[in-house]
């Protein structure tokens, strides 16, 4: 697992969270999103940045990423390598 980011806001009736990148990230790829007891692992199946779809994202970018479940501001997005 490799931090690439953290949650920086959450809107809650989209269920997106703003997550400002240290790393790229990729549609398709697999993230764990934490914060203290709130764990949990989703694919990245979609991502928008500047409310347009992009199929990637670079460091300092920030993106909106539909999640499945509620996050916290401040949570910490990993990249979660094969098998992991």
């Amino acid at each position: 697992m490799k931090p690439i980011g953290k949650v920086i806001h959450y809107y809650d009736k989209a269920g997106v969270a703003i997550v400002e990148l240290k790393s790229e990230l990729k549609l398709g790829e697999r993230i764990k999103i934490e914060r203290g007891e709130d764990v949990f692992e989703q694919e990245v199946s979609s991502m928008q940045k500047d409310y347009k779809s992009v199929e990637s994202a670079e460091k300092g970018d920030s993106v909106g990423i539909k999640v499945d479940q509620k996050v916290k501001e401040g949570a910490l997005v990993l990249l979660l390598q094969e098998g992991e």
